[in-house]
């Protein structure tokens, strides 16, 4: 079965919200051949210049109907600039499922579509998303989001994510897989993977707290208490909370579970260490208490994680 997929592009759109997606599609289509043929859209055809200046032909919209569409995203400015035509297409139900890449998502709930729907966006125009469209339920703190037949991603790089997972939802996870493996992505991030895990990395907006990051990182087994955290900043506990919250763009617990999570993750896909240990070594302190962290976040067991990752 041969899925027509169509990347929705407009001008000053993002390239890698359009070529991520794209790359993965033709990837799987070489380890599945005639599962997808791609085409790029815009309102009215043409050469459509991104916002890095590379330009992409683009088919006009028409009445065909495809099986996925997925909408690029870019600077704010030129998604409000450009949201009719999309908008009034994507009304007219020529597609079967479709999705949002980055502010891409803005296209999906301008149309109603999203209305009373769990969906994502970059976290930096959460707030701005949140106000315009209040009757969508946004979680700004996921890699990418699956609502029945709607998909919406994070910034940029989490369109290669939602792109893998379209097709493990089509062909499984070993063609997923081996796309993944073939894009060289190390480790295919699931949909409910922190997507403030950059900011996390480089210690905050200003990276005034990567010293604190990094030592966490290294204790993740001993008790990150806001009491021991703060200290550790040499911050009163109660500054220390709003200062770090405004840096990370997450509270210190829900970044301290992010760590352990991360760690736990990779240590269940690639090794053998039973999940116990693992457990201990990563602060969750048994695997039940582990085992939940995952099916909230990952939307899966360890155990169902290893048996993918190995099979």
């Amino acid at each position: 079965m041969r899925r027509e997929i169509a990347i929705v592009v407009f001008p000053g759109f993002q390239l890698l919200d359009a070529a991520g997606p794209v790359a993965v599609f033709e990837m799987a289509e070489r380890f599945r051949p005639g599962s997808y043929s791609i085409s790029v859209l815009a309102p009215e055809g043409g050469v459509i210049r991104s916002s890095s200046g590379v330009c992409l032909a683009a088919e006009p919209m028409a009445s065909k109907q495809y099986d996925t569409v997925i909408v690029s995203g870019g600077n704010l400015a030129q998604v409000e600039e450009h949201q009719a035509g999309i908008v009034a297409w994507l009304g007219c139900d020529a597609w079967r499922r479709a999705a949002g890449v980055c502010s891409g998502a803005f296209f999906l709930a301008e149309a109603g579509l999203l209305n009373e729907r769990r969906a994502t966006t970059h976290w930096g125009a959460a707030d701005r998303f949140r106000l315009r469209y209040p009757k969508v339920k946004l979680d700004a703190d996921r890699m990418f989001i699956r609502d029945g037949n709607l998909w919406t991603s994070a910034g940029i790089s989490a369109g290669i994510d939602l792109a893998l997972a379209l097709v493990e939802d089509d062909l499984g996870p070993g063609i997923a897989r081996r796309t993944a493996q073939q894009l060289v992505v190390h480790q295919r991030r699931h949909g409910g993977q922190s997507q403030y895990s950059s900011l996390v990395d480089q210690g905050g907006k200003t990276g005034r707290f990567g010293e604190l990051i990094h030592w966490m990182r290294t204790r993740l087994s001993e008790p990150m208490t806001i009491e021991r955290l703060a200290e550790r900043a040499a911050m009163s506990p109660r500054h220390f909370t709003r200062a770090f919250t405004a840096e990370i763009g997450a509270t210190p617990a829900k970044v301290v579970e992010g760590l352990r999570l991360e760690a736990a993750r990779v240590a269940v896909e690639t090794s053998h260490v039973h999940l116990d240990h693992i457990a201990a070594s990563t602060g969750f302190g048994d695997s039940s208490r582990m085992r939940r962290a995952f099916v909230r976040a990952l939307g899966m067991s360890p155990q169902s994680l290893r048996r993918s990752a190995t099979g």
